[in-house]
């Protein structure tokens, strides 16, 4: 078989929304989470193709030790479509609450501290996963100095804005053991950081403490190295368009009609079909028609606002963060590297099937024991840091006069 025949992809989707719809048979169906359903319902298949993407090329990474987009279109966009539709997806909800914040006052503080309490425990968590293999990996032998082991792990902590070094002496961490998946998350922060300047071209003025934040994060994301006008910056743009589309009350009755689920696929396949890269300016232009149709209300059939896809949603950034290390465990550990490289090909991807569901699984239990509690305690924790600040202010007030 042909290690990039997509037969195995499909059977992996398959048990893997079959493990989903099991989920929901016995835990229930997931809460409606607003306006924009059948975007809750991408973010899982989203996750889940890039998950086969990294399974991909770790087929051709045992046998070359190249880490290396594989030689198929599919596989390809499976990892690079999927990216690009996770930052429109941040676009088109960010902005959205930017235009929605001419109406309703917009709680900046609340607002970062939903993205910390969102995006921070599940990776403070892979993070610890990462540190202890790192520790297996060194024999518990400390190979560094402890400086630069500490310096190392603070890049690390810091969604690796800072870098991604090798820790302890053992390499190539970034690829083998995260399947370089975090470098994603730098941008998310760098996106979340300009909404305050963002939002004084829909006439939403933020409190000048944040603009200069705002400011001083666009300064940062060029001496990091990315223009503003770089392609990876684009898709966001694509998200923004798509929030401005979904006020266009036409728009949005043509996005609803059957016919825009057969144009957003044939936009999604001319992409595929004859693009080996997302990251160009064509397919990009494809996948932006595609998703602004999805975000004004097309659902694909149906298929992205069933029950299964949303409990997929729900998990999607467990499963985007925690597929690496998954596979890592697999090959290095349960077969060993020389076992995994003497894989045939259909018995590598048997192996992606039978891991599809413990997947699935451990990305349920992190979502409901990790994320999900950290997310519902943001009006508390909100409250909680302003009535800490205020008392300090008071004290330090009271300091001042005495």
């Amino acid at each position: 078989m042909d290690p990039v025949n997509p037969l195995p992809a499909i059977a992996s989707l398959v048990l893997a929304v079959a493990t989903s719809s099991f989920l929901v048979r016995r835990f229930g169906v997931p809460p409606d989470q607003g306006r924009y359903a059948s975007i809750d319902g991408l973010r899982g298949y989203l996750a889940f193709f890039v998950f086969l993407h990294h399974s991909c090329i770790w087929y051709f990474f045992l046998r070359t030790g190249r880490w290396e987009v594989p030689p198929s279109n599919l596989y390809t966009h499976f990892g690079q479509s999927s990216v690009l539709l996770f930052f429109m997806i941040t676009g088109f909800l960010f902005f959205s609450k930017l235009i929605d914040g001419r109406k309703k006052n917009i709680d900046w503080g609340k607002l970062f501290i939903s993205r910390f309490l969102r995006l921070v425990p599940l990776y403070l968590f892979t993070m610890f996963l990462l540190f202890l293999l790192v520790a297996y990996l060194s024999n518990g032998i400390l190979n560094e100095p402890i400086p630069q082991l500490l310096n190392e792990i603070i890049q690390w902590l810091g969604f690796t804005i800072l870098g991604a070094p090798n820790l302890n002496g053992v390499k190539p961490i970034f690829f083998i053991i995260t399947a370089s998946v975090i470098w994603t998350l730098a941008y998310e922060w760098f996106f979340y950081f300009s909404l305050p300047l963002l939002a004084l071209t829909v006439r939403v003025t933020p409190p000048l403490p944040y603009i200069a934040f705002s400011i001083a994060s666009i300064v940062g994301l060029a001496v990091w190295g990315t223009p503003i006008y770089d392609l990876i910056l684009l898709p966001f743009f694509s998200g923004i368009m798509a929030s401005l589309l979904v006020r266009w009350d036409l728009f949005r009755l043509f996005a609803a009609r059957r016919i825009s689920s057969f144009i957003s696929l044939c936009c999604i396949a001319i992409a595929v079909a004859f693009y080996p890269s997302a990251y160009e300016l064509v397919p990009l232009f494809l996948l932006s028609a595609a998703f602004a149709l999805i975000a004004c209300g097309n659902n694909m059939f149906g298929v992205l606002v069933s029950p299964a896809s949303r409990t997929l949603g729900e998990m999607a950034y467990s499963i985007y963060l925690l597929h690496g290390i998954t596979l890592f465990v697999t090959f290095y550990f349960i077969l060993g590297m020389n076992s995994s490289k003497a894989l045939s090909p259909i018995t590598h991807w048997l192996l992606i099937v039978g891991i599809t569901p413990v997947l699935v699984f451990i990305c349920f239990f992190t979502f409901r024991f990790i994320e999900r509690p950290a997310m519902w305690r943001t009006t508390t924790f909100t409250a909680w840091l302003r009535s800490r600040l205020i008392l300090s202010s008071k004290k330090s007030a009271q300091d001042a006069r005495a």
